[in-house]
């Protein structure tokens, strides 16, 4: 397996996917039939198993079966349980998952090692699923309806029946994500036979400390998702997790995406906009792209900042990179980011290579909405 194990090793960019050779064994090992379906088959750091069976030559393929495999226990639930408990405890993550509600059980978990799908949930093996996330600052949720709305309609777009009526999707999400999916079935593509739907429902406290300076962005060569999928918030996250790898990869921050025309689309998790030299905020459409609840905000905030002559006003339109690389400002929009400005995409330094006035505006504006502004958009959550 020494071409696998070499190559996890190399930068996405270097990386190509005729070297992840599965069949590199040597005459006498036996990979076992069941494992070349691949099931299941991920990355937990940068670890990654494929069973085999060594034999002899004078072995006989029916002998294998009576080979002993290896020394793994067989653990029953709740040594599998503490075995969990344990492996999480040895990690410190800077994101703390403080309860979880499932449909599946029926109720709330606040133990992290119950904090589980099962494998062979359609979501997981198949990646037929939605979710949605909406942060909550002082005891409120912020956009929580909008996210909702957000959600129900990827949830359509994905063909997946709601699994209760909203009312219920709005009680039991009094959360930080959720995100449903068609239930349990791993032998079928098709979720024709789940029994139905589930919710899920966690909330995430992230201790990061906040970052507001300004980032450096490159242009994605990870091809963007086709329309009919960038729109829906689906759990198919891959070509936005290589992007990002590819921005970390050449000392970014994020990757942006160019649409299929060439225009600016996006990044891997948040919007992108800039200030023109005519001083003007401008966006690109969101008809080929996800439409980014707290984009959307931006654009409605930002209208206090023409009346105040901050700016002259809000566009949205095709962008060309051109145009985005010769701008004022650039700035990433999105729920975990807020507003970021952009200093640098690519080799391009953006306006003076400060972190922008415009940008820092609508930053302010965004955290006081996210602590005092109007019903429409917080959402007391009863603890």
């Amino acid at each position: 397996m020494a071409s696998l194990s070499s190559s996890l090793m190399k930068p996405i960019s270097q990386t190509s996917y005729t070297s992840l050779n599965f069949t590199d064994h040597s005459p006498n090992s036996l990979l076992l039939p069941q494992i070349l379906s691949f099931s299941g088959l991920g990355f937990r750091g940068r670890s990654l198993g494929l069973l085999s069976v060594m034999k002899n030559s004078s072995q006989t393929e029916a002998s294998v079966e009576s080979t002993q495999i290896s020394d793994v226990p067989l653990l029953c639930c709740s040594e599998a349980i503490e075995r969990l408990r344990s492996s999480q405890e040895s990690y410190k993550s800077k994101q703390q998952y403080l309860a979880m509600y499932s449909s599946i059980y029926g109720g709330i978990t606040t133990d992290s090692a119950a904090m589980v799908i099962p494998m062979d949930d359609h979501m997981v093996h198949r990646g037929h699923g939605v979710f949605d996330t909406a942060a909550i600052m002082d005891g409120y949720l912020y956009e929580l309806e909008q996210h909702l709305d957000r959600i129900i309609r990827s949830a359509t777009l994905a063909k997946i029946n709601l699994p209760c009526d909203r009312e219920s999707i709005r009680r039991n999400t009094h959360s930080n994500h959720t995100g449903f999916q068609q239930d349990r079935v791993i032998s079928n593509l098709s979720p024709s036979n789940c029994r139905k739907p589930s919710l899920y429902a966690i909330v995430i406290q992230d201790q990061s400390p906040s970052d507001q300076k300004g980032v450096k962005v490159v242009t994605s060569s990870i091809p963007i998702k086709p329309p009919q999928f960038a729109i829906m918030k689906s759990v198919n996250y891959l070509p936005n997790v290589l992007s990002k790898m590819e921005a970390e990869e050449n000392g970014g921050y994020a990757a942006i995406w160019l649409d299929q025309e060439g225009y600016v689309a996006e990044g891997p998790n948040m919007n992108v906009a800039f200030v023109t030299k005519e001083k003007e905020l401008l966006m690109p459409h969101f008809d080929k792209i996800l439409s980014g609840c707290t984009a959307r905000r931006v654009l409605v905030l930002a209208e206090g900042l023409v009346k105040e002559g901050k700016i002259r006003g809000i566009r949205v339109r095709n962008v060309t990179v051109e145009e985005g690389k010769g701008a004022d400002e650039m700035m990433l929009i999105g729920s975990g980011v807020l507003v970021r400005s952009v200093l640098q995409w690519d080799e391009q330094i953006i306006g003076d290579g400060k972190e922008g006035p415009v940008s820092l505006a609508l930053l302010n504006l965004i955290v006081d909405d996210m602590k005092s502004g109007p019903h429409t958009v917080r959402v007391r959550v009863p603890y």
